[in-house]
Formats: structure tokens, C-alpha cells, sequence
């Protein structure tokens, strides 16, 4: 191979063409879809962040942040605390995270909004912004971060990345860089910034840990814009150089995914909205569960045995029978398939310590049998179960609800607002927050939207 047919050499600046899309694009550049797209996806984030943001390892993070820094300007979701811009913008992500109940890119799996709208609010809290600016940013960081997912995708999470946390870090560095009007070098600097603070471990699924890397997201992707802002410079090619961000976290990456159609292709025309929080992967499986009770003339003593039939990324990614905590469930075919059909529920209360404590439910567990079929795509999925007279029962499930086929409406997401607020029991009003995120393109002030967020 000579010199010029080195992909590593021949390959396209990539840096540079990020950072000039950012520093160019306007409002009026996003097609009236994507615009709306952005303030549902921001609906389900204050949903889901309203929803964690009592959990008690959110509240462990606050009380040590608290300790280390006691005085701060920017507010937490759900709570009255106020805190500094940095840990504002990591515990806002952990809140949004914390249930996996955020919304999904199916194209890569990335959960794009907590690790963007995190940072874009911590900020706009110290730095007066417009309603569009604002949106731009989160639209834009959400572009940046789906994008060099899809150039890493599959690799990069089958490697154990955890892909949220490491192109997260880009998106809030690309939003925040916007919001501060960086100018292209700037931004540039910023991504540097950012791959230098990329991390994240599939390992930490199920445990606090999880959330701590989607927290480290948002800060790291502020600081990283503030550092460029200050002339810290970073690396000319931290995305596409021989030793960078792509080459590095994945095997073989596909620069193409990247810039292609830049301005054209927007990743939050990918975006859904989770129904049940748990794993997206889960979504069909629980929804044919659910589905098999209805008018049911049987009793789960009388189950044999279960067979989960899906695509392999389904086994390898909820196949955890011997799970202890509610967190671990939510990433657990066994517990997801036991409590929906024997609740007919698949809420926040069946993904619960307390749920996986049920010894009926546990029985469940080792009668759950995966079956792999590649012909199956990743929304969809089959239950079947035998029971003792011999009898199979079928259900299976195409297109589950809140997938790209079967996305949830504005009317549904509000009502998952409203029904996770009384989960989260923050206090907070629901209809001026819903009204505020539907009017947030003409707001002069997007950070007063985070005093609603805070039940101020």
C-alpha cells in the first residue's frame, strides 16, 4: 500500500467540516419537523428528569456536590437546590437518566437529549438566550453526537463503549459552543476538548455508575466550549486523526456518516420516545407481554416455559436472570417478561427493588428461553408461552409503540410528563412548564424555563 491509499491519510477533515456547520447553521436552517422535534424531545427530557430527579443516588451526587461546592447559580430539575453550572448540567443528565426512560436514536441507540439539553440549560441559566438559540443548540449537539455514533455503530458498543456518555460529550460541547457564539476554530478546539474527556463502560448497565458517565457528558462537554471560549486549544484532528476519537473507539469507521448530507439528514427525524422504562430493545417485548393478558384464561403456575424470539442484539443485551436492584431490571429481559405478565403494568413501580424482591415474579425468570432470528429487526420481537396442557400462546409485535413506525404523539409525551411528575414527586406544575417547551421559539429567556423545571 503506498502513502495515498491510506485511509488514515485520505481521510477528510472531518473537524473542520463539524465546526463550521455548527458555527453557519440558523434556525430558520431546520426544516419546521425538526424544529417541533426538538421541543418534544425536550418534553420527554423534563418528563424523565422529573421523574429521577428524587432517586436516592441523585440525591447522593447533590449532597457531595454540595459539600464540594456550596454555592452555585444554576438549578436542578424537580429540586430547590441550586448548584454550580458544571454539576448543574451532570445531575440534570443523571436525573433525565436515571430510570432509562429517555428518549432514543434507533439508528445507534444513543439517548441524545439528557447529555445535551443538560448542558444547553445549565448554561443559558448564567447566559441570557433566546428561546431559538437554544433549540438550534440542542438541535445541533444532537446532530454532532447521532452522527459520529452512526460512523461507529455497531463496533463501538459491542467493544463495551458506552455510546451515550462518549458522543455525548461532543453534542453538549457543540450546543454549549453554539449558545457562546464560538466561532469555527473555536469549536474545533472544543471537539478536541471533548475527546480527550470521552468515557463511558456498558459494564456500569444496571448500577449508578450508568448515569454517572451521562452526568460526566454534559460537564465535560461545557467545559470543553468554555476552555475553547478561553483560547485552550486542542488537537487539529481529534475526530479523524490517526490516533483520534474514530479510530480509536471504533474499528472501522465510517467517516460518511458524518458529513454526509450535513444540513439535509437531521438525526432528531430518528429520534423516539420510550413508552416503558427500561432498555428500547425491551419496548416490543414488554408490549407483547402485555397483550397476551388481556382476557387472559390462564394463571402463570400453568407457564412451562417462555420463549423470547428477536433479534440476537436482544438476548445480548437483556439476558440477565440474576439480577438484584430495580436498575439492573431495567435491562433484563427475565424481569421484564415476568412483571408485565403478571401485572398487565410495565410502569416505574414494576421496574422497581421492590418488583424484583417478588419471589412469583423471580419464578418466572429461569422459564425464559431466547431464541435468535436475524430475520427479526431490533423493534420487533415474539413471545410465546407453553403452558401444561400443552397449549401455545403467541404474540408478536412488529412495530412497537414508540418506535419510528408507532412514535408516541405530543398529547402522549405531555401525559408522560404528567404522569412522571407525580412519580417523581417534585411538586412541580405541569401545564406552565408543557406551555413554556411548546412556546420556546419565541421565549427571550430559555433559562427561565428551568425555574418552572425547579417547581419554583
Amino acid at each position: 500500500m503506498n502513502g495515498t491509499d491510506d485511509p488514515l491519510l485520505t481521510a477528510p477533515n472531518l473537524t473542520q467540516q463539524l465546526a463550521n456547520f455548527i458555527e453557519s447553521t440558523r434556525w430558520i436552517d431546520l426544516p419546521p419537523t425538526i424544529q417541533h422535534e426538538a421541543k418534544r424531545a425536550l418534553v420527554n427530557y423534563f418528563a424523565v428528569a422529573l421523574a429521577g430527579c428524587s432517586d436516592p443516588d441523585i440525591g447522593k451526587a447533590l449532597a457531595l456536590f454540595e459539600r464540594l461546592h456550596s454555592d452555585g447559580q444554576a438549578r436542578v430539575v424537580g429540586r430547590r437546590e441550586r448548584v454550580g453550572v458544571l454539576d448543574a448540567a451532570s445531575l440534570n443528565a443523571m436525573s433525565a437518566n436515571v430510570y432509562d426512560f429517555d428518549d432514543t436514536h434507533i439508528p445507534t441507540i444513543i439517548h441524545p437529549t439528557a447529555p445535551v439539553a443538560a448542558a444547553v440549560f445549565a448554561v443559558a441559566e448564567t447566559l441570557q438566550v433566546s428561546g431559538e438559540e437554544l433549540l438550534l443548540a440542542l438541535a445541533l449537539g444532537i446532530e454532532v453526537e447521532c452522527r459520529l455514533g452512526m460512523a461507529l455503530h455497531p463496533w463501538h458498543y459491542q467493544r463495551g463503549w458506552h455510546i451515550t456518555s462518549t458522543c455525548g460529550v461532543f453534542g453538549a460541547a457543540m450546543a454549549v459552543g453554539k449558545l457562546l457564539g464560538l466561532d469555527a476554530p473555536q469549536l474545533a478546539w472544543a471537539l478536541g476538548n471533548a475527546s480527550a474527556q470521552a468515557c463511558g463502560l456498558v459494564e456500569t448497565l444496571g448500577s449508578a455508575a450508568k448515569s454517572l458517565s451521562v452526568g460526566n457528558a454534559p460537564r465535560n462537554g461545557v467545559l470543553s466550549a468554555l476552555l475553547a471560549q478561553q483560547g485552550f486549544a486542542g488537537p487539529e484532528r481529534p475526530l479523524e486523526g490517526e490516533r483520534g476519537f474514530l479510530q480509536v473507539m471504533g474499528e472501522q469507521p465510517r467517516y460518511s456518516e458524518v458529513s454526509e448530507a450535513l444540513g439535509e439528514r437531521w438525526a432528531l427525524a430518528a429520534n423516539t420516545y420510550k413508552p416503558y422504562p427500561c432498555g428500547v430493545v425491551l419496548n416490543p417485548v414488554i408490549e407483547a407481554c402485555l397483550a397476551l393478558t388481556k382476557g387472559r384464561h390462564w394463571s402463570l403456575e400453568q407457564i412451562q416455559r417462555i420463549e423470547l424470539v428477536g433479534h440476537p442484539l436482544l438476548r445480548e443485551r437483556t439476558d440477565r436472570p440474576d439480577i438484584r436492584l430495580g436498575r439492573e431490571s431495567q435491562v433484563s429481559a427475565q424481569h421484564a417478561v415476568a412483571v408485565s405478565l403478571s401485572t398487565g403494568k410495565a410502569g416505574l413501580a414494576q421496574f422497581s427493588d421492590t418488583a424484583v424482591a417478588d419471589p412469583a415474579l423471580r419464578a418466572l425468570y429461569s422459564k425464559l428461553v431466547f431464541i435468535d432470528d436475524v430475520s427479526y429487526p431490533v423493534t420487533a420481537a415474539e413471545v410465546r408461552l407453553l403452558l401444561d396442557s400443552g397449549q401455545m400462546l403467541s404474540q408478536r409485535v412488529v412495530a412497537a409503540r414508540g418506535s419510528l413506525a408507532a412514535p408516541l404523539s405530543d398529547a402522549e409525551l405531555e401525559s408522560k410528563l404528567m404522569d412522571l411528575v407525580i412519580y417523581g414527586g417534585s411538586g412541580c406544575d405541569t401545564q406552565p412548564l408543557l406551555d413554556a417547551i411548546w412556546s420556546l421559539d419565541s421565549a427571550k429567556d430559555a433559562g427561565s424555563l428551568m425555574m418552572l423545571a425547579a417547581g419554583e
